[in-house]
């Protein structure tokens, strides 16, 4: 018998596409739905983090 090496390994992450559907999805204002890209996801992180900066400079 060989020892096994239990040694865990971090796991790999590898960056979407910004065109990659992500696995979710909206309905648009005609009823369709859009697939959840990860350009989509990082615009309104973007948004939020504006948002979230400028209520900071007016408090």
């Amino acid at each position: 018998m060989q020892a096994q090496n239990n040694v865990q390994q971090a796991p790999r992450f590898t960056a979407p596409a910004a065109n990659q559907a992500l696995g979710g999805s909206i309905i648009d204002a005609q009823g369709r739905e859009v697939p959840i890209t990860e350009a989509m996801v990082q615009l309104a992180c973007r948004e939020l983090d504006n948002c979230s900066l400028a209520t900071a400079k007016r408090g």
